[in-house]
Formats: C-alpha cells, structure tokens, sequence
C-alpha cells in the first residue's frame, strides 16, 4: 500500500528515478540486476546535482543501544517523560541536536483518510505515527536547541495532516509540513546517489528538503508486514519516494517499481537497503504504543488493534528495528522465507550485513525495560 497518491492535478512531475529496471510498463515482473563485483553500478544522468550524504558516525560502544518507554495512553505528559528517559539513557543528544539544527523527522502516514471508518480505532492507534510522539520528541529537540523541524512523508492526501492531528501538533512547535510526493518548496526532485553498495538504484530523485536538513529521524509505527514480515524504522523510508515518480503504470496505486510482481520478494529489501545508504538515519523512534497486527492497514483484513504501551529508540536504526521485532514475538536474525519473513529475506540480516547496524539481540543492550516481560506474539500479516 503505497504511502501517497497522486494530486488530482498534479502541480508537479516527478524526475524519473535512477533505477535498474528493464521492464516496461506492463504487468509482467520488473527485470533488475543486483550490483556485484562484476557487476558495477551505473548511475544514469539526473536532472539536478548529485546529492552524497555521509552515514552517520555514532560513538563506538561494545553494543548497540536501545532504549525502551512504556506508556499506556498517549498522554502528552507521559509520551515526553518516556522519551525524556529514553534519549538520557542513550546518552543524549546534544553531540548530534546541535544549537540551530534543521531536523528532519520522517513519520509513517500510510494509506489515506479514505480509510478512517468510525467503527474502527482511529488510524494514528492502529497503522500511523501518533502525533503525540513526534510532538513531544518535538519538544525535546527544540529544548536541546533545533531551530527548525520538518515533518515528512508521501502523504497520502493533505487533508490526513489536519485530520489525523498533525496540523494541531506542528503549530506550537513551528514546525513545516512537508509532503514528499511534491518538490515544493523547491522547483524539482533533487537526486541521491547510493554509492558504492547499491543494489537496486544508483540514486533516488527525493524532495530536497530530504537533503537540507542536519538531523534526520525515522519516527515509526511498529507492526507487521504481508510481505516484508515486519515494517519499522528501516522500511519506513519507503515513503521517502514520491510515487509518481515510482510506478510501472500509471494506474497503480502503489510504488510497484519498488516492490515489483515477484512472489517472493528479493527486491523490496534491497531497494530499502539503498534507501538507507542514501539518506542515513541518525535516530530510530518507534511507536508501539497502540499498533497494530495481522497488517500494515485496514486494507489487510485480518488487521486487529494491539494495545502494547512501548517505545523504541536507538541511534542505531537496524539494532531498534530488531528489538520492534521481538517485541513482536518473532526473531530478528531468523532466516528468510522462515517467520516473520515468510515471503521475503530478511532484510534486518542484510541492513546487518551492509553495515548499517546491528539485528542481533545478543549483541544489543536493552534498557527501560525487559524484552521478556514486554513482548507479544503478534499475529503476522498475510
């Protein structure tokens, strides 16, 4: 389920996006090569300058950290104190929030409000982040000294900023809005190279404001997957794309130039692996406090709301999805096509792999609370 739709009428047009594909737009599955050794990467000329962001260099410690928040409601008070915890446990942020710091902070609003249903909990307590938690970690990177934050993501339809609570949210902090399957504020998409590990593409064309920032965040929703098993931090860069620019046909309604046709799924991890490489993540927040199971989105209909009261963050973005997913009941370094990665690899093993960090608890430090007392057996997606 892609995480924008197309304007009505479009104001823009999306640079086409540097990417390995053969196939036409068709229905038959996208032909794509994988970069090797002898196989190198190619970058296809792009409209706008090359953008190489350097990956993120935390502080070298024995292990991976991350830190654990428990709530039972998304009370303001109790969201900051949480979180507050959470980042002192860590160590802070100051050597990373600097004074006048632009922030980036990348939410997960998939779907669309066409979706919201009065007979169901409402989209922020099941499949998107809560504005409560971007709020209040809102407050907090203000408080160390950020001068400006932009909230982003492909937005379905602008309508799901004010009707899912982020408008409210957004005023008191001065923070922008910023749609990602549109340019603006700029006149075009700017293009991020991958480097050296891509995959899949070589570069994608993002809002450059993706790229005019000093700190980006990848605020999540914890839940499951149909096909990636589980969607956090890392996959949660999906949205990063403008879908326009990212569609077989123009008739499809998700980026299925990113997802492709196959059955079992060799490209979607990787396209998120060069997602990763190309605007590193410097802080992983999770949101599980109400989430959901069976699905990502109404649109799956074995989805049911699960109630679970946890946050997760870690400067390390694999390590803090690997503790998402054993919250979840499952095993992060399980192996592909086993659960939860039944129709997929493993893409926390290969984030792991690609050296973006680390999925294996034994080698992660938990703190805030116990992964034995906390955890879940959700029930997976598809």
């Amino acid at each position: 389920m892609a995480a924008c739709e197309p304007p009505a009428t479009p104001t823009s047009t999306a640079a086409p996006p540097n990417a390995r594909l053969t196939a036409a737009a068709t229905d038959a599955p996208p032909v794509f090569a994988v970069a090797t050794a002898t196989t190198p990467a190619t970058l296809a000329p792009a409209p706008s300058p090359t953008v190489r962001l350097p990956t993120p260099t935390p502080t070298p410690v024995p292990r991976a950290q991350v830190a654990l928040g428990q709530a039972r409601s998304y009370a303001p008070s109790i969201v900051r104190s949480q979180l507050q915890a959470m980042l002192d446990s860590l160590g802070g942020l100051s050597d990373l929030v600097r004074p006048g710091a632009r922030v980036g902070i990348k939410v997960n609003l998939t779907g669309g409000t066409w979706w919201d249903s009065p007979d169901k909990p409402p989209a922020t307590e099941t499949f998107v982040t809560h504005p409560a938690v971007v709020g209040a970690l809102g407050q907090l990177l203000l408080d160390l000294g950020a001068r400006k934050l932009y909230i982003m993501d492909g937005a379905a339809d602008d309508t799901c900023w004010v009707k899912w609570g982020y408008a409210a949210m957004a005023k008191p902090l001065g923070a922008d809005l910023v749609n990602l399957c549109q340019p603006a504020p700029y006149p075009g998409f700017a293009d991020f190279a991958v480097g050296p590990r891509a995959a899949i593409y070589d570069a994608f064309s993002l809002n450059g404001r993706v790229r005019d920032v000093d700190v980006f965040i990848s605020v999540a929703k914890l839940k499951t997957h149909s096909v990636m098993g589980v969607t956090l931090a890392l996959k949660n860069l999906v949205g990063l794309t403008p879908l326009p620019g990212y569609k077989l046909k123009p008739a499809d309604t998700a980026r299925s130039a990113l997802h492709g046709r196959a059955a079992y799924d060799k490209r979607l991890p990787r396209v998120i692996m060069d997602l990763n490489l190309a605007r590193p993540v410097h802080l992983a927040v999770i949101d599980g406090i109400y989430t959901c199971e069976g699905g990502a989105g109404p649109w799956d209909t074995t989805l049911s709301q699960v109630r679970l009261g946890v946050l997760v963050a870690s400067r390390d973005v694999v390590a803090a999805d690997a503790v998402g997913t054993a919250l979840m009941g499952f095993d992060p370094a399980a192996a592909s096509q086993t659960a939860p990665f039944v129709h997929t690899d493993n893409y926390l093993a290969l984030a792991q792999s690609l050296g973006l960090g680390t999925h294996r608890l034994e080698d992660i430090g938990v703190a805030g609370g116990s992964l034995e007392q906390l955890r879940r057996a959700f029930k997976p997606a598809g």
